[in-house]
């Protein structure tokens, strides 16, 4: 064989194994890269409240049931309420699919929380993740009960995924002192993204999401990106504990203006529409059952009756009857006692206002109050006065000590005389009629 044959032989060789075996890691490197796989992106975006917990616990349930391979949960959040981050976290935790947190921006409080819960963490460059102090709705530290409790709870996350749970603590008690990372003292702990990788918090650094598919190996997978909502959206609004403080503000306003309006009008359209959308709003976030329903029903009907049924117990019952289905509605105790003071107060404070500018003239008041009044010019007398009896003479049918009865014209007569006894059977004389006191002398 020629020499000029054996070259050509040995590049075309060359060349079909460089083909062949560019073929085997293109398919070898399509298998890694998750094809054939199915991931779930799922957002925790903005406040963690009751109606996020809805969220989550739907579109994990679809998930499952699509078969997914992969969630990774999006993270976005300052925090929020320490109860529904709990429930969040209960939910991850019950996975038995591989989880991601990928943070975005902040996994702060809360957020941190519910990020400890899955399988690997992801930052972007800019992240942060910690300071997850228990803080009261009015801006104080919880008490220590409480703080103790959520300190246990995040200890226990980190372990859960074999994290070393001194971080968690850290972030959850700024008494824990962490000079390695330069955490000032007396500050609650929150890791940048090179902390978070250095003490094992984070897997990787990842600028977006393609490059955090391609570090899981799921660059083919399909994925699956949950949105929220326009119901869930709504309930997640409305269940945030200032929104419900506005909105049964807002429906005691209305409702109270309501009385003092003729008609029915713009007053207590708002305040329907307030309460209308509080129920919707927690009926959707999965707080507000049927019973609670029924119960506002039932109190808006003995409320009503009370306009027509006097004694006072209907409206007690009716008033008692709403408030027990606000409580049944809420999310939290404390928050919603505090939504219902403070409807209260607003509406003490409304109805003194109308009282004083308006009066009971106008609304559903002129109906129920009664107005007419038994006066003296209208004919209205207690009590005839008997001025006629003036002059006249009789005789004292019952000693005087000083009251009695005398016999004045043939008619008995409550008497009374100047101040003397005067005895029975005396004759006596009208000297004075004041009103029904008929004065008399003895003659």
């Amino acid at each position: 064989m020629s020499r000029k044959r054996l070259t050509i032989y040995f590049f075309i060789t060359l060349v079909f194994l460089t083909l062949f075996s560019g073929n085997i890691e293109s398919v070898v490197h399509a298998e890694n890269e998750g094809g054939g796989q199915l991931v779930y992106v799922i957002p925790i975006e903005d406040d963690v409240e009751r109606g996020l917990e809805a969220f989550l616990s739907r579109t994990t349930e679809e998930a499952i049931e699509k078969g997914a391979d992969h969630i990774i949960f999006e993270i976005n959040t300052p925090g929020g309420s320490v109860e529904a981050a709990d429930n969040i976290g209960t939910i991850i935790a019950n996975l038995d699919i591989p989880t991601t947190s990928f943070i975005i921006s902040e996994a702060l409080s809360a957020g941190s929380y519910i990020a400890l819960h899955t399988d690997t963490i992801y930052m972007t460059p800019r992240a942060r993740m910690g300071a997850s102090g228990v803080i009261n709705s009015d801006g104080t530290a919880a008490d220590k009960k409480a703080q103790s409790a959520w300190l246990k709870a995040m200890t226990s996350a980190a372990e859960a995924n074999d994290r070393d749970p001194l971080y968690a603590a850290a972030m959850a008690d700024a008494s824990i002192d962490l000079p390695e990372l330069d955490a000032a003292k007396g500050e609650f702990l929150t890791l940048t993204p090179k902390e978070a990788r250095e003490v094992g918090y984070a897997e990787g650094i990842v600028s977006d999401r393609t490059e955090l598919l391609y570090e899981l190996g799921l660059s083919n997978a399909t994925v699956v990106e949950e949105e929220v909502t326009v119901a869930e959206g709504i309930a997640r609004f409305i269940t945030n504990p200032y929104v419900v403080s506005i909105l049964l503000s807002l429906a005691s306003l209305g409702l109270i203006v309501e009385l003092y309006s003729p008609g029915f009008g713009v007053p207590g359209s708002i305040g329907l529409i307030s309460l209308v959308l509080f129920f919707y709003g927690h009926f959707v976030a999965g707080l507000a059952g049927m019973e609670a329903l029924i119960l506002l029903i039932i109190g808006v009907g003995l409320v009503i009756a009370e306009f027509f049924v006097p004694g006072g117990i209907l409206g007690i019952l009716g008033i008692g009857s709403v408030i027990g289905s606000l409580f049944m509605s809420g999310a939290n105790i404390a928050d919603m006692t505090m939504s219902i003071a403070i409807a209260f107060l607003v509406a003490i404070i409304a109805s003194v206002i109308l009282f004083r500018r308006i009066g009971l003239d106008k609304g559903v008041f002129r109906h129920v109050i009664l107005r007419e009044r038994t006066t003296t010019e209208l004919g209205y007398v207690s009590n005839e006065n008997r001025l006629d009896l003036i002059g006249q003479e009789g005789i004292a049918l019952t000693a005087l000590r000083p009251s009695g009865v005398a016999l004045i014209d043939n008619e008995r007569v409550d008497v009374i005389s100047e101040g003397s006894f005067i005895s029975i059977h005396a004759p006596v004389k009208v000297v004075k009629v004041e009103g029904v006191r008929v004065v008399v002398r003895a003659l």
